[in-house]
This record gives structure tokens, sequence and C-alpha cells, in this order.
């Protein structure tokens, strides 16, 4: 009796840690999946992947219903388009495995991204500061600025140095305006905002500078400002401006900000689980 108990548990334990693994393994692969659809969104390969999608629908459909011509044909041709995946996507391919190897912990996807927009941002923003071409940029963090995002025109564009420099050239449809940034995207430019009434602020600061102090007074976002006048690089968080910021001191501020963004997320975070567990006693 004993025996038979002892060999049930063990039967119920084994099966229990099989279903953890089973959701293990499905977790993964959905998690895989979706960051390929993600890589892929925009691109032509979205596209080709619909076609191979159709040819093994196809191939199915002819197994199932008996086609014994549409099968052999398919039989033929499947395994020689693994080779033509294999063309077709290389860009796609070594997308996927750069960013592999940019982020080989999951904990690591957002600290990297990071890094990489503060990098974009801090040389386009020195390079337009040399050549004396104005600017504003504006960081969105916990508040949303979908407001002041429709009044502007829509990108959802990686940030590259390259692509921001071309928005504030002069000349350029979208140069007059401030860009916002959404995580590790440009999700507008040309976009409009307040202007601060704070009346103890200097007659010397431009609307750019009066624009990003009313942008983080009444949001949380940061703003980086090059005057178009001196060159200056200003920071602007809580409706607080730091003038005359090099390359180093201007990543060190964004570096900042963006840490004490994280150590908020955590405590705020903290006391919420603190204040449920309360509640539940």
């Amino acid at each position: 009796m004993l025996a038979l108990l002892l060999q049930r548990l063990s039967l119920l334990v084994g099966s229990r840690e099989h279903l953890w693994l089973d959701m293990l393994d499905i977790l993964i692969v959905a998690f895989v999946i979706y960051q390929l659809l993600q890589l892929i969104r925009g691109t032509h390969a979205v596209q080709v992947a619909l076609g191979g999608a159709v040819l093994v629908l196809l191939f199915w459909a002819s197994q199932w219903l008996d086609l014994q011509a549409v099968n052999w044909l398919m039989r033929t041709f499947l395994p020689y388009a693994v080779f033509g995946i294999l063309v077709i996507f290389q860009p796609e391919i070594r997308k996927v495995l750069a960013h592999i190897g940019k982020t080989p912990l999951l904990g690591a996807f957002g600290s990297l991204r990071a890094e990489d927009v503060l990098d974009e941002i801090v040389l386009a923003t020195t390079s337009l500061a040399a050549k004396k071409v104005g600017a504003i940029l504006v960081l969105e963090r916990e508040i949303g600025l979908k407001s002041y995002i429709e009044t502007g025109i829509a990108l959802d564009a990686q940030i590259t140095y390259d692509l921001l420099i071309n928005i504030f050239t002069p000349g350029t449809p979208l140069h007059d305006g401030a860009v916002i940034v959404q995580g590790n995207r440009i999700a507008a430019a040309a976009c409009f905002l307040p202007l601060t009434v704070n009346p103890a602020l200097s007659r010397t600061l431009g609307s750019r500078h009066r624009a990003a102090i009313g942008i983080t007074e009444d949001t949380d976002a940061v703003a980086v400002v090059v005057s178009e006048e001196t060159g200056t690089i200003s920071m602007v968080e809580g409706g607080r401006i730091r003038r005359g910021l090099d390359a180093t001191a201007l990543r060190q501020a964004l570096y900042e900000s963006t840490e004490r963004e994280k150590d908020t997320q955590a405590s705020s975070s903290s006391e919420t689980a603190s204040a449920n567990g309360r509640e539940g006693q």
C-alpha cells in the first residue's frame, strides 16, 4: 500500500515538472516568434513570409485532399525553398543575429537600447551645436506625450544620428519644431510644445528653451535643446535648465536622468506591492 502511494506521488510530481517544462517551451517559442515578427515588420520580408506560409498551407492541403500532382510539386520545390529563404532573408537574419549578440540576456534589452539611444542623441546634438543649428528633442518618460505627438508628423523611426541631422537641417520640412522620442524610436517630428509662463526666467532664453521648459513643467519628460544663436547645449528636466553642456556632460546628465527614472519605477512598484500585501492581510 505504501509503495503504491509513493509510486503515485512520484508520477504526480513528475507530471508537474513535465507541465512546467512544456509551459517554458511554449513561452520560449512564442517569444522567438514575436521577436522575429517585430524585426521583419514593415520590410519586404513580410510579403515573402506570407508567400511561404501560403506554400506550406498548399502542401498540407494537397496531402489532406490527396492531390498527387500538387503534392509531388510541393515536395520537389520546398527543399530548395530553404536556400532561397536564406538568400532572401539575409539582411533580416543578420539583424536577428546581431540583436541576439547584443542582448544575450532578457534583462539586458532595455539597458542596451537606452545606451544606444543616448549615444545617437549626444552625437547628433554635438554635431548640430558645432554648426549652430537649432534643435529640440523631448524624451518621453512615465507621462505619455501622445497629445503633443499628434501635433507633429508621425515617423515611428529608429533613432539614428543621420536621421536626427536630416530632420533639423535648415530648410527641410521637419526642421521647425520638436522631435519626440518614445523608448528607442522617434515618434514624431515638427511637434508643437507649450511655452512656459514662468516670469522669473531670463529674457535671453528663446522660444526653443521656453518650449523645453514648458513641456518639462507639464510632464516628467526630459528635453535637450541646441541654441541656434550660440550653439550652446542645454538639458531641461522638471522645469530646471542646465546650460553649457558638452558631449560628456550631456551624456552623463541623460544617463543619470534615466537611472533616476528606473529607481522611481522600482520604488513605486515596491510601494504598490506592499500596499497590496497589507490589503490582503
